[in-house]
Order: C-alpha cells, then sequence, then structure tokens
C-alpha cells in the first residue's frame, strides 16, 4: 500500500460565488477560508495547495455581533518613529469594505508559504457587480 500525495498539476479547481449580504463576517469568513485551503475535498494534505477559487460579492452589507464596528481596531506600523496608525472597523467599512472581508479571511490561513497563493485565489467585491462571470461560479450558500 502506498499513501497517496495530491500533486499542485493535478487538482481541479472549482470557482464558487458567496453572497455576504446579511451573513456574519466571522461565521462566512470559516466557511470561505476552508474552501480557498481546501479542507472540504477528501484529497486535502496541508503542504499542497488544493483548494478552490472563491468570489465574495456584497461586501459592504456584511454584520458583526455586539459593538465590534465602533471598536474594532486594525493597527499598521511604517516602520518610522511615531509611525503607529490605527482605523476602526467603522472607517475601513466606508472607505473600502472589501478589506475587511480580506483581512478576516487572511487571518484564519495558516501563516506558511502556501499563505500568499491561497489568498491570490479569494476575490473579493464590495458590491454585487464583479468581472468572473466567464468562470460561471457555482452559487454557494453559506
Amino acid at each position: 500500500m502506498k499513501t497517496f500525495s495530491p500533486k499542485k498539476e493535478a487538482i481541479e479547481r472549482k470557482w464558487y460565488l458567496v453572497d455576504l449580504k446579511g451573513k456574519t463576517l466571522g461565521r462566512a469568513s470559516t466557511v470561505i477560508a476552508n474552501l480557498l485551503r481546501g479542507k472540504d475535498k477528501p484529497i486535502f494534505s496541508p503542504h499542497v495547495d488544493c483548494g478552490d477559487f472563491v468570489i465574495v460579492i456584497n461586501a459592504k452589507d456584511i454584520h458583526t455581533t455586539g459593538n465590534k464596528v465602533a471598536k474594532k481596531e486594525y493597527h499598521r506600523h511604517s516602520g518610522y518613529p511615531r509611525g503607529h496608525k490605527v482605523t476602526t472597523m467603522a472607517e475601513v467599512l466606508e472607505k473600502h469594505p472589501e478589506r475587511v472581508v480580506e483581512k478576516s479571511i487572511a487571518g484564519m490561513i495558516p501563516n506558511n508559504k502556501l499563505k500568499k497563493d491561497i489568498l491570490k485565489k479569494l476575490k473579493v467585491f464590495a458590491d454585487a457587480d464583479h468581472k468572473h462571470e466567464a468562470q460561471t461560479p457555482t452559487p454557494l450558500e453559506i
């Protein structure tokens, strides 16, 4: 008997369309992160990127539990003295709502060499219009 190991070239990737209108951010992000990694497939292996492509629409219509919109903060630093910047979730949702979803999903992907390749398969759009109709994505209900 031999152990099966999936090869990068032999993996069949599907396209999924996820509508976040009225969905909770964290619960939707876990499902999307599992699809991106391929954890729903029987050939899943942690050292091979065997996940599918995911198109997320209506990112501006998500909601969160509690008072996270007002209190959750995103931190970044420029590397210079006094270069620490803080923005709240409300400010980010107003300007770039797709970044909230991207950051939430990116936090659920392991920090290894595959993370960059896995996140390239995620396409997030603030409203219902997207440019991937040619891939004929399968609608996925969360």
